[in-house]
């Protein structure tokens, strides 16, 4: 019987023959899988699978072009590009979890491999919205110390962040393989197999601090972007204009950001705290596909929209080689 990161449903119980993947049921020795069972539609493959695999395929890939351009590229070494490169990359290894995830349920059964590809998808998404904070904490001390923001010691604690983020995300993602699953305990099993409730309430609890402590930190943003573009203004006595225009762009990038965010995993956070394991599976994927759409539309807004990263696709994709010519590298709160 396949395993995987699902939902509990106790109140059907089909055959094991009749049950695949995600969606929960019971199996005949008592033993709660998160399976979807199929039989009642005549699929031999769960939609919702299909759909979170088409997500992770395209999640993967732009992060992929994401990565390589930030490797590759000598240029793109500031702590800004070094952050970006963190979030594609764990949004990269998200992408290939979904895939995985989907490969494993239809080839391997086995509790160690899904506990593993379960680990493996909780320790890149901690590590995507830990470094979606990062970014937030850069912007920040870019716009607050830009006198000072590029030094060593920025890099020195861009690092730090960097070693925070990826060593909290690989503990939590560990947290299921070394013991804090519901496999021996049927009972305790979350929305999300075999993740515990206490697990998932750990999870979603940190979401939220996350969020509003981003919420806290844009705000703060905004409040130096509308006070510089005042001070410019007034300084080039265009204050009905230029403050206006600055002010707009400014206060619409941060509403577009969060606003994304938001969207797309606060409805999967809630359903984590107020979700039983006895609910309709279908509303775990409801809430769990579109939190996957952040991993896809970050690379949009944190890199292609990046002048520096769009003239280095354009380089790769029409061979315009040129001698590599000095240019500023602009700061975060150009981005």
């Amino acid at each position: 019987m396949n395993e995987s990161l699902v939902v509990n449903d106790s109140l059907s119980t089909p055959a094991p023959e009749e049950v695949l993947s995600w969606l929960p049921a019971e199996s005949v020795d008592g033993n709660e899988s998160l399976e979807f069972s199929t039989a009642a539609l005549g699929l031999p493959v769960n939609p919702w699978d299909i759909m979170l695999c088409m997500s992770g395929t395209v999640i993967a890939c732009e992060n992929a072009i994401v990565v390589a351009i930030i490797f590759y590229t000598p240029t793109l070494r500031t702590p800004m590009f070094v952050l970006i490169g963190s979030l594609a990359t764990a949004d990269l290894l998200a992408g290939m979890g979904l895939i995985l995830n989907f490969v494993f349920q239809y080839v391997i059964s086995s509790e160690t491999i899904s506990l593993i590809t379960v680990g493996f998808l909780v320790a890149s998404f901690t590590a995507s919205i830990s470094s979606l904070l990062a970014i937030t904490v850069d912007r920040y001390f870019s716009l607050y110390n830009a006198l000072t923001y590029f030094s060593e010691k920025t890099l020195q604690y861009v690092h730090l962040m960097l070693i925070g983020t990826w060593g909290v995300s690989l503990l939590l993602g560990l947290l299921p393989v070394l013991g804090w699953n519901c496999l021996d305990d049927p009972s305790s099993c979350s929305i999300v197999r075999p993740l515990t409730r206490s697990n998932v309430t750990l999870l979603a609890t940190s979401f939220f601090a996350i969020f509003v402590l981003m919420l806290t930190l844009y705000f703060k943003i905004c409040k130096i972007v509308c006070h510089h573009a005042h001070q410019i203004a007034l300084q080039q006595h265009f204050f009905a204009t230029s403050h206006y225009v600055a002010t707009k762009k400014g206060v619409s990038t941060l509403a577009i950001i969060l606003g994304t965010f938001g969207a797309s995993w606060l409805p999967f956070a809630i359903y984590c705290l107020v979700g039983e394991r006895g609910y309709p599976p279908v509303y775990t994927y409801a809430t769990l596909l579109p939190a996957t759409y952040n991993s896809m539309i970050n690379p949009i807004i944190y890199a292609y929209r990046n002048a520096e990263i769009q003239r280095s696709i354009y380089m790769l994709l029409c061979g315009c080689f040129q001698g590599s010519s000095a240019y500023r590298s602009r700061s975060p709160s150009e981005v």
